[in-house]
């Protein structure tokens, strides 16, 4: 990519939006183009059009999305599948509509069957049925990838879909109703540890595998992808290449967090996926490999957490301060 190509980061705002953003300025980019949702609406397509006309981005990474994890995917799932496809509707077709000839789509391991072979290959995509409480935020993903295949046959663009598989670290959202299990466990553990509990309940039998990706890991495969003048299509994993269980997660952040008390699971609330372990050896034969360790990511996705609480705080106090 020129450095002083027009980048546009839809979702700059959102946990790979941001990292996206900070990968691209550390690498010399300055012209990064960014908007709120108040800013532009992703899901008012006349608006979509009318800023990609305007703007005419050479680059373009769609990273927004509405995400969350199991209970919120199954409980609004209505929510999931409409406003996912509607903002990668809007800002594919405009792109398109305004010259944009390099996009990257960034999508989910979550668009794989819930039983393939593992580790999971791209191939593997629209090869069975998909884990039925995340199928509609998964299907929305399948329509985004097919969408932009779709685009670089019919009219020559290059637009290529990233799925990475698992994502926390900074910017991560902890709101327990509807975060992932990595930042939810995080913020279970750190408030058990503050109250004394012995005991921190973990939803599920802790069996199921799974991978982790940190954030910046995640940003660096995108920005190194979208440099790749050789890659115009396509669908790639982004991963580790290793997995673990949910106990195992569950034990690493009790360590970092210093929660001394027991886990205790509750084979009631759903697993999902048996497994998702996502073979990567596309990416690495064109010389990509993650480099962030899963402790040291958790410790400095627990670090930020603790700032984020810190800083929370101080404002709650300085609110009260100035009303009292």
């Amino acid at each position: 990519m020129n450095r002083r190509a027009r980048i546009y980061v839809a979702g700059h705002r959102g946990m790979v939006g941001s990292a996206i953003v900070r990968s691209l300025r550390a690498k010399g980019y300055g012209n990064i183009l960014t908007r709120t949702r108040s800013e532009l609406d992703l899901l008012n397509q006349a608006a979509v059009h009318a800023f990609m006309q305007r703007e005419r981005p050479d680059y373009l990474f769609l990273a927004a999305a509405r995400v969350g994890g199991i209970q919120a995917n199954n409980t609004c799932r209505a929510d999931f599948l409409y406003q996912n496809l509607s903002i990668e509707v809007n800002v594919v077709n405009a792109a398109h509509l305004a010259g944009v000839e390099r996009l990257l789509f960034l999508g989910s391991s979550c668009i794989y069957p819930r039983d393939c072979p593992q580790p999971i290959k791209e191939e593997y995509l629209l090869t069975g049925p998909l884990e039925p409480t995340n199928e509609p935020y998964a299907i929305a993903k399948i329509a985004g990838i097919k969408l932009c295949e779709s685009y670089n046959r019919q009219h020559g663009r290059q637009y290529v879909s990233l799925m990475p598989t698992n994502l926390y670290g900074p910017n991560d959202n902890y709101d327990l109703a509807g975060s992932h299990v990595l930042p939810a466990l995080l913020r279970k553990a750190h408030e058990a540890k503050l109250r004394g509990a012995r005991k921190l309940e973990v939803w599920g039998s802790g069996k199921p595998r799974r991978e982790f990706l940190h954030v910046d890991d995640a940003a660096e495969a995108c920005v190194f992808l979208m440099g790749r003048e050789d890659v115009r299509d396509g669908l790639y994993n982004a991963g580790t290449g290793t997995d673990v269980t949910i106990r195992e997660l569950a034990e690493i952040i009790a360590g970092v967090v210093g929660f001394k008390g027991s886990l205790v699971f509750d084979p009631g609330k759903p697993d999902g996926t048996p497994r998702k372990l996502l073979d990567v050896s596309r990416m690495a034969a064109l010389g990509w490999r993650a480099r962030i360790s899963l402790i040291e990511g958790i410790r400095s996705t627990y670090a930020n957490y603790l700032a984020k609480v810190d800083a929370r705080t101080f404002s709650l106090v300085e609110r009260a301060r100035g009303s009292s």
